[in-house]
């Protein structure tokens, strides 16, 4: 009897046997003893995690098999400079964790019109210091309503008003050569219902039916809907849409994006037949777009289950084989435990840190740090060998995804303070800076999500002193808290709202496109003129950058707590070797002091790193209103 924790020989031996036999797609030489050794090594995994999800399968031989023919002729395929790449890597494992890492985000067409255009950035990409750029989805997808992109009709073809996948390459190659790696959304939750495999499905070809799930009736969708939440009740009540012909098909999100069964094998080995195309056109890290929901199990609310956490180890394995230095990175909105579950370095090795995002803005909006400072201590540090990408907002709206039983124990009502934070960054509550615009805003409720871009947010259009300090402030916390810092691109030159995106096709019933304005050429042309907001807010996060980079402290994930007894006032330390930063945050409009007494566990001679001038701490330590200092300091001696 095979046993799913062991490897079945057998099985082993008949994918070897296969990859003998077939030689066209074996690496030959110098690849095939590598590939060999990669074989070795992680063929058990493989076989381990496809087993637990397939191996009650009739075929399940055959289709490890082929799985593993597919890996190998994708091994042969890669260029030489990405397997120069992999092993480089592999020597390095922990690159992504270094303190000189920044990261980018933007929409191609946005931000630079198409790939051309993104090439025609990289001087000022590393003007900036990025050595990480997140194109945002520019596959094939329905226009105009594509869902920003994440509706994808095709995985191997770049939207033609961008560009062309061969010039994704070589803007790939380009990036790489100075030092900055390309970063796509790999959506495979779902894909658009103009999808080859879906038009196939929707002519009733049922081989690609099996693609997705379709049912002919109600039955099987009235059973699953009894435990599945609704995601987009305004778009379709519901998880299951009708097609023309009476069945009923899943679609999570819209009504055009059609989930994929990952409960058919042959789903598994196709999507890891994408996964490693683009990996060998030079992505060196997949978003791994809506992880939560990739497993159907009747009966659950098909979130979070075990097996999406198989899946994502799986296609890990897949990786190692023909891909090696493939990183993934995790995007779940979901409650912070399960956000953590998916961070590993066999799953994703890295993780969007909503949460912390979340809180920097519940912090400005409060003047009180206690949940972002109890988050940071309890959630912050996660296994070695992953990171974080902290951020201040992205391309997506902010939900307010703290615990509510993390604020029960502040006494804080987790209900009543969504709805004032909503109210409050949608300026509908007295005092508010805010210029944020409602995403699926229910007045009943009095629920709803918050789009605007980061300036907006802080309240830049006031053009105050304030305003710019509290972009600064949020920013140094994602900069200095530990992993990979990420800038939506403009946000670094001040970039408001964009309150015409309604008048865009396809735009107007998503208030999202608010905060994806296009390329402010304006404001970047005023950059290095310090008497403008965008250049006082440039020049501010690039002395923050430079600082970074020199500090070694900064290097990793791993943060210590520090409580700084007063709650406009957030503390945390970064340990180095023999080193130690401590961080200090104010997020009041008033100054604030941290007392001798909480700092008397350090000498009183500290220094400031991002001016490189000695403080004075040992009588206590006063911040002015939105004020933040990293500083190095030493214990004070018994």
């Amino acid at each position: 009897m095979v046993e799913a924790a062991g490897v079945d020989q057998a099985s082993r031996q008949h994918a070897l046997s296969a990859l003998v036999a077939q030689t066209d797609p074996t690496p030959r030489g110098r690849d095939t003893a590598e590939f060999q050794q990669r074989f070795d090594r992680h063929f058990p995994d493989l076989y381990r995690l496809f087993h637990s999800l397939y191996g009650s399968r009739p075929d399940f031989q055959d289709q490890l098999t082929a799985l593993v023919l597919q890996a190998a002729r994708s091994w042969n395929e890669r260029p030489a400079e990405l397997k120069a790449l992999d092993a480089e890597r592999e020597n390095n494992a922990g690159w992504f964790q270094s303190n000189g890492m920044l990261g980018g985000v933007c929409y191609v067409d946005r931000y630079a019109e198409d790939l051309e255009g993104v090439r025609g950035r990289i001087p000022y990409f590393k003007e900036l210091g990025l050595t990480y750029l997140h194109l945002m989805p520019l596959f094939l997808a329905p226009e105009p309503h594509s869902d920003g992109g994440y509706a994808v009709s095709s995985y191997r073809d770049v939207n033609p008003k961008l560009g062309t996948m061969e010039q994704l390459r070589e803007l790939a190659a380009e990036l790489r050569d100075n030092g900055i790696s390309l970063v796509v959304d790999f959506i495979f939750n779902h894909t658009s219902d103009e999808h080859n495999w879906a038009r196939r499905a929707a002519e009733g070809d049922p081989e690609f039916s099996d693609y997705y799930w379709i049912y002919p009736d109600r039955t099987m969708p009235d059973a699953f809907e009894r435990n599945v939440r609704e995601i987009f009740p305004d778009d379709h009540p519901g998880s299951f849409v009708q097609l023309p012909d009476g069945r009923w098909v899943w679609a999570t999100f819209h009504t055009f994006q059609w989930d994929l069964n990952y409960s058919n094998p042959d789903v598994f080995r196709a999507m890891a037949g994408e996964m490693l195309f683009l990996a060998n056109q030079g992505v060196e890290i997949l978003r791994m777009d809506a992880v939560a929901f990739i497993w159907k199990q009747l009966g659950t609310p098909c979130e979070n289950l075990p097996e999406a956490h198989t899946l994502l180890q799986a296609f890990n394995a897949v990786c190692r084989l023909a891909a090696p230095s493939l990183l993934f990175k995790s995007e779940a909105i979901v409650h912070p435990d399960e956000v953590a579950l998916y961070i590993d370095p066999a799953e994703c090795q890295l993780s969007y840190n909503p949460l912390q995002m979340a809180l920097i803005w519940e912090a400005m909006a409060t003047r009180d740090v206690s949940l972002l400072s109890q988050a940071l201590e309890r959630r912050h540090n996660i296994p070695a060998g992953t990171a974080w990408v902290n951020y201040v907002r992205s391309h997506d709206d902010i939900g307010w995804t703290f615990a509510d039983e993390d604020a029960a124990e502040l006494g804080i009502n987790g209900f009543d303070h969504r709805r004032f934070l909503n109210s409050f960054y949608v300026n509908r509550f007295p005092g508010s800076f805010a210029r944020g615009v409602p995403f699926q805003d229910n007045p009943r409720t009095g629920d709803c999500r918050i789009s605007g871009t980061t300036a907006s947010l802080c309240g830049l259009e006031d053009g105050t002193a304030e305003s710019v300090r509290r972009i600064l402030l949020a920013h140094s916390v994602a900069f200095s808290t530990g992993g990979i810092p990420l800038l939506y691109l403009g946000d670094e030159v001040g970039q408001l709202n964009d309150n015409g995106y309604a008048h865009e096709e396809g735009h107007g019933a998503d208030s999202r496109w608010v905060h994806r304005p296009h390329y402010p050429e304006g404001r970047y042309a005023s950059r290095h003129d310090q008497s403008t907001p965008e250049g006082a807010v440039f020049e501010g996060l690039r002395f923050m950058i430079a600082a970074r980079s020199r500090t070694p402290e900064f290097a990793g994930t791993r943060l210590v707590h520090f409580d700084t007894k007063n709650r406009a006032v957030l503390g945390y330390q970064r340990p180095g070797s023999n080193t130690l930063i401590l961080a200090l945050a104010n997020f009041s409009d008033e100054n604030q002091t941290v007392t001798a007494e909480t700092l008397s566990g350090f000498a009183a001679e500290a220094v400031d790193i991002l001016t490189g001038k000695p403080v004075r701490i040992g009588g206590g330590f006063m911040l002015k209103p939105q004020e933040f200092v990293w500083l190095r300091v030493t214990p004070a001696r018994s």
